[in-house]
This record gives structure tokens, C-alpha cells and sequence, in this order.
């Protein structure tokens, strides 16, 4: 199944060009297995408006399956990346985020810090992960296995899900 996919940094130091996004090419580099085409690749900074608007064109214009954010999803004043996703949301899924918390637990306590959604705007998956490399390919460790199963059923896929 090909998947058309994208990658969004939210970085104020980045988007600015202080700061080399090392995130984004985490997540590209992690699902290289998968057959999946990067359809939309950018770095914006912590704006939650300019975050929503470009999560929701991505979802309803590009019509991507899949948006894999990172960045801006700690308890800092300017990390507004889980608000501005749940404004543009149909709906939320909150056991990727749960998961994505728990393993990341395993590794480093903060990781209950983190305040990432996930959810769909239309048949696009949308899921929030934080900032730093290391716990980018964590959480795509806890996506893998998710990733292809998920995109299939929000695109109406009616087969029954395996127990």
C-alpha cells in the first residue's frame, strides 16, 4: 500500500534557520521500510494558526493519508502543536498517544511531559510527535506496527480487525 505522507517540524529556532531539523529526517529515515511517498516535507515555527491552516490543507487539498508532526508538543508557553491539531481534527484517537507516552516512559520519565494528539481530518491521520530525535524514532517504533492497519480502516477499509 503506498502511503502519501507528510512531515511537519515545528521549530521557532528552525523555521528561522538557527537550529538543523534533525527530527523530521528521523521520522523519513524510521518508515524508510514502508512504501511510502513524501508528498509534503516543511518546518514552520510555533504559530498554532499557521499550524492549523497548514495541517488542514495538507489533509483537504493534498489529501495526504498521513501527517507525521514533530516538535512543540511540551508544556512550554510556545508549544501550541496539540492544541492547533485538535482544532482542525474530526476526531481524536488517544491510545497513540497514550502509547507513544508509555513507551517513551521506558526511556526517560519527561516523556509524560509530552502533550501529543492524534486523531483523522477526513481520510488523513494526523499524529503529533515531539521534538527531539531520540524520542521521534521511539514513537515510530510504537507506529510501525499501527501505521498501515490504521490508514486502511480510515480510508473504510471494512474488514474485520484482527484480535
Amino acid at each position: 500500500m503506498l502511503i502519501r505522507a507528510g512531515v511537519l517540524t515545528l521549530s521557532d529556532r528552525s523555521s528561522a534557520g538557527e537550529y538543523e531539523d534533525k527530527s523530521g529526517p528521523a521520522i523519513m529515515e524510521e518508515l524508510a521500510a514502508l512504501d511510502i511517498e513524501w508528498a509534503r516535507i516543511d518546518i514552520l515555527p510555533d504559530e498554532e494558526m499557521l499550524i492549523s491552516q497548514t495541517l488542514s490543507k495538507w489533509a483537504d487539498d493534498d489529501q495526504l493519508d498521513l501527517i507525521l508532526t514533530t516538535g512543540g508538543t511540551g508544556p512550554a508557553p510556545r508549544d501550541r502543536t496539540p492544541e492547533a491539531t485538535i482544532r482542525i481534527l474530526d476526531f481524536e484517537i488517544p491510545g497513540i498517544p497514550e502509547s507513544l507516552r508509555a513507551a517513551g516512559r521506558d526511556h526517560v520519565p519527561t516523556a509524560a511531559l509530552a502533550r501529543g494528539v492524534a486523531g483523522v481530518r477526513g481520510e488523513t491521520v494526523i499524529i503529533n510527535l515531539p521534538g527531539s530525535p531520540k524520542a521521534v524514532r521511539e514513537g515510530i517504533d510504537v507506529l510501525k506496527p499501527l501505521l498501515i492497519h490504521l490508514i486502511q480502516k480510515v480510508k473504510g477499509d471494512p474488514s474485520e480487525c484482527c484480535s
